[in-house]
């Protein structure tokens, strides 16, 4: 069985009702765009991500969508699929829980 550490700063829910709990590391990853072209777009290059620990046999680390899109070497990462149509939503459209996890496709 895969155990899964939670590196970001909430609770991840589950639809099921299984709860992931935050696990006080977060790992973080810095961003810096480009300006604004004629079309109002620009680009975004990562920095380094911060506080992802080494891989380790067994374990899978829930990160941010942005955290995972930056550690482009890493197959151990998943992220919240906050995306999915079975995502649920609060009132105010909130995520209050996920059917279950994205892993970010190899390169």
């Amino acid at each position: 069985m895969i155990e899964f550490i939670n590196l970001t700063p909430h609770d991840i829910v589950l639809n099921d009702g299984r709860v992931f709990r935050a696990s006080g590391t977060v790992a973080r990853v810095s961003s810096t765009h480009t300006p604004f072209d004629e079309n109002g777009v620009c680009r975004v290059s990562f920095g380094e991500v911060e506080n992802l620990p080494e891989p380790k046999d067994g374990t899978m680390f829930i990160v941010s969508g942005m955290v995972a899109a930056a550690a482009v070497d890493r197959t151990d990462l998943v992220s919240p699929a906050t995306g999915h149509r079975d995502a649920v939503r609060n009132d105010k459209g909130q995520i209050v829980s996920v059917p279950g996890f994205v892993a970010t496709a190899t390169r």
